[in-house]
């Protein structure tokens, strides 16, 4: 079977419909059907990370979810998750620890950042955000660097803490 068929989901608050063939993985329609370019294609198998969106509140990897397994869900993409600032903590703790690094896999870093505070009601630990990372690779090895930002937006969502900059002026760190 190739014969194009319908899909409709929600993506990022916006219900869109289109054709696709039957073998197109989320991520591919994501980013070439809307254009939607922080779903990144790594391995396609689930283990690098690069593709993890948000699916009805869920993080899962897009390359291995098909388009028409999709239908009628609720996708959230990393541009979702920025445009209404539900990572802006996130993202300004990514910036201020240098934890963007080349930026391939900061768009999964952040979405499974985002799910693993969602589901959590006070800081986790760094052992907890480490396990919560290990799906995701990051080739240019900025993990410390990465686990010290979800840690700093952690104690800004969980206990009104200082806000990222600040917490690193607290420590003598110029950002």
């Amino acid at each position: 079977m190739t014969a194009p068929v319908p899909v409709s989901l929600i993506v990022n608050g916006t219900e869109v419909s289109r054709l696709v063939a039957p073998r197109t993985t989320l991520a591919d329609f994501l980013r070439f059907d809307l254009e939607l370019t922080g779903t990144h294609t790594g391995c396609e198998m689930g283990a690098c990370g690069a593709c993890l969106v948000m699916m009805d509140g869920e993080a899962v990897h897009a390359c291995l979810v098909f388009a028409v397994q999709a239908v009628g869900s609720r996708i959230e993409t990393v541009e979702g998750l920025a445009e209404r600032g539900a990572i802006a903590d996130l993202q300004a703790a990514f910036h201020v620890r240098n934890a963007l690094q080349c930026g391939f896999c900061t768009p999964g870093m952040l979405v499974t950042a985002h799910a693993l505070l969602e589901r959590v009601d006070e800081v986790p630990s760094r052992e907890e955000i480490r396990d919560a990372l290990s799906g995701n690779y990051c080739r240019c090895t900025g993990y410390e660097a990465i686990v010290d930002a979800v840690t700093a937006a952690a104690q800004t969502r969980c206990c009104g803490g200082a806000r990222p900059a600040d917490a690193l002026q607290d420590e003598g760190v110029q950002p």
